[in-house]
């Protein structure tokens, strides 16, 4: 696979993907577990807004190795050490962007383990974490421009 830029139009939407899960997250009926509880659209909702917001970072981080430094990374698990190893997020950052792989391939193989209750404490006190890894790599893009194609 061969370098060439990461697309800003890529950029964009995966982002606004991400922002648009999390607000929509935030606006369910989160608290107290109860009324999160009250109706099992809520936890469905949230569980569907969170596996496709991460799986949307996720896939950002992806498109930025293989587009900017050309390298193909399959499982999702394996793209925050790369995002380390090329220096677009830290070690620390990288240890939780594979927590939040971790919890996406929990969401999605496991699903029927996890509960309503672990489910409204991710969306009630670690949304910030998904934010976090995106302003991480949003800020690298920012302070390497050359890295970045604008064209449409």
């Amino acid at each position: 696979m061969t370098p060439s830029s990461v697309r800003a139009r890529v950029v964009l939407e995966k982002s606004a993907w991400i922002r648009g899960a999390l607000d929509a997250i935030r606006a369910l009926p989160l608290q107290p577990i109860g009324e999160f509880e009250s109706d099992s659209r809520n936890p469905a909702s949230a569980e569907s807004y969170l596996r496709r917001g991460l799986e949307a970072l996720l896939d950002l981080g992806r498109h930025i190795l293989a587009k900017g430094f050309g390298r193909g990374v399959v499982q999702y698990k394996e793209i925050p050490s790369a995002l380390s190893e090329v220096g677009v997020i830290d070690a620390a950052d990288a240890s939780l962007m594979t927590d939040l792989a971790g919890y996406r391939n929990r969401l999605v193989h496991f699903y029927d383990e996890v509960s309503h209750e672990e489910l409204h404490d991710i969306c009630t006190r670690q949304l910030g974490d998904v934010e976090r890894i995106l302003d991480a790599i949003l800020t690298w893009l920012r302070n390497h421009p050359e890295a970045i194609d604008e064209s449409i």
